[in-house]
């Protein structure tokens, strides 16, 4: 997949382990992740989404070849996390960027 348009949310929680196993645990049903590390990824048709644990923060990284694939994984992860954060009031707002 050559991937045209990429975007990435840092969310700050000091339980990104936490929300990360929540979000794969609930996703797997409709999509496969990879995990490598403290990295899953996961193919959305031509997109991919990758969730990210660092210290203090979980990054939410989407790639796609168009808008809408981007939207699509955009809105599947960010919306859930914020769902399972809603009692911590976790916020994603993604920052798009145009690739090659």
């Amino acid at each position: 997949m050559t991937a045209h348009l990429t975007a990435r949310a840092d969310v700050e929680t000091a339980t990104a382990a936490r929300y990360s196993k929540q979000l794969v645990s609930h996703l797997a049903h409709r999509v496969h992740f990879v995990t490598d590390g403290s990295t899953s990824t996961a193919l959305f048709g031509e997109a991919k989404g990758s969730i990210v644990v660092g210290d203090g923060v979980l990054t939410l990284l989407a790639e796609a070849p168009d808008v809408e694939a981007l939207a699509r994984v955009q809105h599947v992860l960010g919306s859930h996390l914020e769902r399972f954060g809603q009692r911590h009031e976790l916020s994603v707002t993604w920052i798009t960027s145009a690739a090659g």
